[in-house]
């Protein structure tokens, strides 16, 4: 579904990312995780093209993302940033709404598909037409969800959503987002840095250390497989974010 073939991005004198080929199988969930400053982000912004590698490619169900077709390409993906990236002076149905109305659908096309997105996010109806200031941080989010589900979008890409949250909003949006990503067929890549919010999620992680990929695949071949050092390291250093802490990843 996704492919970065041989991409590579630095500004001035500081490499974001190092050269770099990775594959996103189609229906997946991917996590994408490492410390700060490691390129995670920077492989999201290149996938839905709001940034352009330096070098190499980025393909979306085989099609070059490239200048002419950006656009086309975009309304096939859905975009979720942390703390929901609404805009402020539209209320949250007019944020869900944006796209579709963009692209002159039906009032009746949008208002059925909004009523089957606030069913599936459980975000109440009343609160549509709240403006993002009248919303919690998680109904926040659970509108910029909406948003980028709007066009049933073929690749779901998420930049850390619920790094912003506190932890009962944070526990709760996990568990919905997972019934969600159990429901759709779309797929789906996460940045995330918390590896426990990783492991709950993704069928494949993808560790990222200083602008290169140090290893990908499941939790358990991270823990028990680790190609280098620093993969025990990041997670012994969340050790006690997993039950049982340290033992349990031993």
């Amino acid at each position: 579904m996704l492919q970065l073939l041989g991409v590579s991005k630095s500004y001035d004198q500081t490499v974001a990312l190092q050269r770099t080929s990775l594959r996103i199988t189609n229906s997946s969930i991917t996590a994408l995780i490492g410390p700060s400053g490691c390129g995670k982000s920077t492989i999201v912004r290149m996938m839905i093209g709001l940034i352009a590698p330096d070098a190499g490619e980025v393909r979306f169900d085989g099609t070059v993302l490239h200048d002419d077709n950006l656009l086309s390409v975009r309304q096939r993906m859905g975009y979720v940033i942390q703390e929901g990236g609404l805009f402020p002076h539209l209320s949250a149905y007019r944020n869900v709404a944006l796209l579709a109305r963009h692209l002159k659908w039906p009032r009746d096309r949008i208002e059925n598909k909004i009523a089957e997105l606030t069913e599936l996010t459980r975000f109440p109806r009343a609160g549509l037409t709240r403006y993002p200031a009248e919303l919690s941080g998680g109904e926040r989010q659970r509108v910029s969800l909406m948003r980028a589900l709007m066009l049933d979008p073929k690749v779901l890409l998420l930049d850390e959503p619920l790094g912003a949250l506190d932890p009962m909003i944070r526990f709760e949006l996990q568990t919905d987002l997972k019934r969600i990503f159990g429901e759709l067929s779309t797929t789906v890549v996460l940045v995330t840095h918390d590896m426990a919010e990783a492991a709950y999620f993704s069928d494949r992680i993808v560790l990222l250390r200083k602008g290169a990929i140090v290893q990908e695949g499941t939790f358990d071949e991270l823990v028990n497989n680790p190609s280098d050092p620093f993969v025990t390291q990041f997670i012994n250093a969340q050790r006690s974010m997993f039950p049982g802490g340290s033992e349990a990843i031993s």
